[in-house]
């Protein structure tokens, strides 16, 4: 645990030199500092409450500075970030958790409108880094390499960055002028970006461009297959390459009635842009239950908002010209099994959405890297591959894919190749205890509803592809973020100066927080249990001191 507003051995030395009441103490107060939930929760490692408690006093620049020395795309995560945190938020076991990324899409939004830079670096180190990918997890490593001095080129197969932020997750979720704009900040703090320059010899490339390190993140935009009889197999589509023939302007031909097969957030992508491209019907095949369904509730509350159906505990047999085939499931123990029970849907394509490969064929050459079963690389835990000096994160090594968690790959290998070019070794600093819900003492209102953000309503939203969810302006992210309760850390609510019957607490003034003047405290604990937010812990009085 880090104390930081009590030098103890100070205040020891004081009290063996005072005359108050500190030697019939058997415990001292002391102003501590716990790690709250939501900080413990975020896959890019942010430090929410701090950002937040800037926020909460409408210091709205100081909040994204703070935001994005962890996170350089907080409009971005806003809109696509399934928020974890707030799952986290210990608010939520008194009404309802705090809508950070509502707070976090405000800030990104108010920082390209109001045009905010990154800080240049002060010093550089002449050190050439390559990125292969611009996908959030490239993007986030050239960041943070960028920031920490060194030369940063980032190389995309693809004509634009973004990865699939951008050809992956359709433009009513995040639109693209707000994913470019955060991808041109990073650029304009010196990061060099090539487009359509697909890397087929990474050795080759290092060698080249002078690179002393390489971080590879070129995610995994391969549909997976399965097999389908079918009479036309034109019928049948990936859903990765029809987001992205649709993001690219294209008309795939899916007819009237459509049949997504999966059950993950890509599938109800698929099924909505069908209906915005005027499918009647959109019906997703799954043969699990929803219980079982990898896509989060919400995202299959919107889609069936829209007029998408769901069938569930099916799966596709055959497809014929106007129809398919399906069998009804039975979940045993988990696990979708065959009823020997068919039924004929009426379709007149099928889009398949069973996840995504990564394309790392080019890699086998290189010694020393290896490879998961399905493709994936084998990293280390400095996102090292086998091979000194070539790093990889993101989609391509075995994790759980979301934009959040590539973006924090990015930022953890950033700060390993940086040591790593230093021949050092990064070592991240523990954190304090993490602080529950069951030792606040949360005796002010708490009846604050949150403030939720207007939705197109389904029949205009499912019309087109207009973002769906609009953003608060600053009195709504201010009071949202004042819903914030500050688990484990002081915010000078003066609880403990006016509950102390003994005026032992002296303040340090905004910002500075409290001390406690030990000649004068009785150790009574009527601070800590005054303190909403448990910034105060009350420990044995030191044996020196008795």
């Amino acid at each position: 645990m880090t104390f930081l507003k009590t030098d103890l051995t100070a205040e020891t030395d004081l009290q063996q030199h005072s005359s108050g009441t500190g030697s019939t103490r058997s415990k001292r107060p002391l102003y501590v500092d716990f790690f709250p939930p939501c900080n413990n929760a975020c896959p890019a490692g942010e430090n929410i409450q701090s950002w937040l408690s800037f926020a909460q006093n409408g210091e709205y620049y100081q909040a994204w500075q703070r935001l994005t020395e962890e996170n350089p795309m907080p409009a971005i995560h806003g809109r696509v970030c399934y928020h974890p945190c707030e799952s986290a938020c210990n608010r939520g076991a008194l009404d309802s958790s705090v809508s950070i990324h509502a707070i976090e899409r405000f800030l990104g939004d108010m920082a390209i409108s109001e045009d905010w830079q990154f800080a240049k670096p002060r010093k550089f180190s002449n050190r050439k880094v390559l990125v292969i990918g611009a996908g959030p997890s490239g993007l986030s490593a050239a960041y943070h390499l960028a920031r920490l001095g060194h030369a940063v080129s980032i190389y995309e197969a693809g004509p634009v960055a973004g990865g699939m932020m951008n050809f992956g997750i359709p433009s009513y979720r995040l639109p693209r002028n707000v994913l470019q704009a955060e991808v041109k900040r990073i650029e304009n703090l010196g990061v060099e970006l090539r487009l359509d320059y697909k890397v087929t010899d990474v050795l080759g490339e290092m060698r080249a461009g002078g690179f002393e390190a390489v971080f590879i993140a070129i995610g995994a935009h391969i549909g997976k297959k399965t097999t389908i009889p079918a009479r036309d197999a034109g019928k049948i589509l990936d859903a990765v390459s029809f987001l992205k023939d649709v993001e690219m302007g294209l008309q795939p031909k899916i007819g009237r009635r459509v049949a997504i097969y999966g059950g993950g957030n890509t599938a109800m992508d698929a099924a909505r842009t069908a209906k915005r491209l005027g499918a009647e019907e959109a019906l997703i095949i799954y043969r699990r239950d929803r219980e079982h369904m990898p896509a989060h509730d919400f995202e299959a509350d919107e889609a069936l908002s829209e007029g998408v159906k769901i069938h569930w505990l099916r799966t596709i047999k055959n497809l014929d010209e106007t129809s398919m085939t399906v069998e009804k499931m039975n979940i045993v123990d988990g696990r979708p099994v065959p009823t020997g029970e068919f039924e004929t849907l009426e379709a007149d394509s099928v889009i398949l959405a069973l996840g995504q490969d990564t394309e790392t064929d080019f890699l086998h050459g290189i010694d020393g890297i290896e490879f998961k079963s399905d493709g994936t690389v084998v990293v280390d835990s400095m996102m090292m591959t086998g091979h000194a000096g070539i790093f990889a994160g993101g989609d391509m090594v075995p994790s759980e894919r979301t934009v959040t968690i590539a973006t924090g790959h990015g930022k953890k290998a950033a700060r390993h190749i940086d040591a790593w070019l230093n021949r050092t070794s990064y070592e991240k600093k523990p954190n304090n205890p993490l602080i529950p819900i069951e030792q606040l003492h949360v005796w002010y209102r708490t009846d604050a509803p949150p403030k939720p953000q207007p939705h197109l309503e389904p029949e205009v939203a499912a019309a087109g592809f207009e973002e769906i969810v609009a953003g608060y302006d600053a009195d709504e992210a201010q009071y949202e973020a004042q819903r914030c309760l500050s688990c484990g850390n002081c915010f000078e609510c003066d609880g403990c100066f006016g509950a102390c019957p003994e005026d032992a607490i002296i303040k340090l003034g905004k910002g500075k927080r409290y001390k406690f003047n030990y000649k004068l405290c009785t150790g009574c604990g009527v601070c800590a249990e005054q303190c909403p937010c448990h910034a105060i812990d009350l420990i044995p009085e030191p044996e020196v001191a008795r």
